[in-house]
């Protein structure tokens, strides 16, 4: 049934304080699109992406945009078909137009999640692309941010990691950030469509669902109510920490940075001139961009070492066949093999 469409009885559906509040966060993220701009919805037919489509079928007309939605198959269970099947006609019901189905092939590389993930990505990216959409919404919730930073907290992420799903990255946005999946799925009831439960996301093989069902409601009857709003408060903190980190990061990389045979040179005595936090942030970030390889904590202390403890030692072999040491007053992040140019080093000091 099509949202604000009356039924077979002549019933139009009621506008509840569930439905309201998913509407009013999609609401707030379509300003600033052009007009008769393509909004696209990732649907899964779960309660959030579903929830997430009724009102998006409903806000986006009255902002002067057209709404579509992408479905992905990921072909993991023997009913994958009918379930997309089932969520494309439910979205052309509620009126969405383009709706596009795509069937991805899951490696398995890299883990069952991660690779699912990379799949769902690539497809919906397609399909964006396909469509002209300028704004792609994706259904996570309150409760998927806050499993998130547990996660990260667990696994000891630094603050990025922390951080958790932006609410906007790119064209992609997450405007039920706020929303609780319970709200999703009030909504979704209140407006009478069917929904479909993954059984992945019941099936306690995997971190993210143990954290779920017994992690989280743990906590909440230790601690009290409201521990998953807090773990999203604190993404949402870290966050804003972490651009403004990143932000200085930009400015300063390119006083501090030349270019050296192979790699990248920085300045020692600008690195050691500064705070811990921000020189190793420098250094996950000069390795990250140059050579697009993310460094462990452990990683990152040992070469910051070459800065801070120096007394003389070797080069260190990092991820991706690449090497880090110092000379010349120069931290060098180079492909193995490669030495110094002594001509680009000529204005450092040792």
């Amino acid at each position: 049934m099509a949202p604000d469409q009356p039924d077979a009885a002549g019933r139009r559906p009621r506008l509840t304080p569930p439905i309201a509040d998913v509407r009013r966060a999609v609401r707030v993220v379509l300003p600033g699109l052009p007009q008769n701009a393509q909004v696209l919805v990732a649907l899964s037919g779960g309660p959030d992406s579903l929830a997430l489509a009724a009102a998006t079928a409903f806000e986006a007309p009255r902002a002067g945009l057209r709404a579509g939605a992408v479905v992905v198959d990921h072909g993991l269970q023997d009913a994958s078909a009918d379930v997309a099947a089932a969520a494309s006609d439910t979205a052309r019901a509620l009126g969405l137009d383009p709706v596009l189905v795509r069937r991805v092939e899951v490696t398995g590389e890299g883990g069952p999640e991660a690779s699912a993930r990379a799949a769902r990505y690539a497809a919906i990216d397609a399909a964006a692309d396909e469509s002209g959409a300028a704004l792609v919404l994706l259904g996570h919730t309150l409760d998927d941010q806050a499993e998130t930073v547990l996660l990260g907290l667990a696994r000891g992420s630094g603050a990025a990691s922390l951080a958790g799903m932006a609410a906007r990255s790119g064209r992609y946005a997450r405007p039920l950030l706020g929303i609780r999946r319970a709200t999703t799925r009030q909504a979704c009831l209140d407006a009478g469509l069917t929904l479909w439960d993954d059984p992945h996301n019941s099936d306690p093989a995997y971190a993210r669902v143990r954290v779920r069902e017994r992690v989280l409601p743990v906590l909440e009857a230790e601690l009290g109510p409201g521990v998953a709003e807090a773990l999203a408060r604190t993404a949402e903190q870290l966050r804003e920490d972490d651009e403004a980190f990143t932000s200085q990061i930009d400015e300063f990389i390119e006083e501090i940075c030349e270019p050296a045979e192979a790699g990248i040179a920085v300045s020692v005595g600008a690195l050691a001139a500064n705070p811990a936090a921000l020189r190793q942030r420098i250094i996950r970030h000069v390795v990250a961009s140059e050579f697009g390889v993310s460094l462990s904590r452990s990683q990152t202390l040992e070469v910051a070492r070459l800065v801070t403890d120096w007394h003389g030692q070797g080069p260190i072999d990092l991820p991706g066949g690449i090497r880090a040491r110092r000379a010349h007053g120069l931290l060098l992040v180079q492909n193995s093999g490669a030495h110094l140019n002594p001509a680009r080093a000529g204005a450092a000091h040792s």
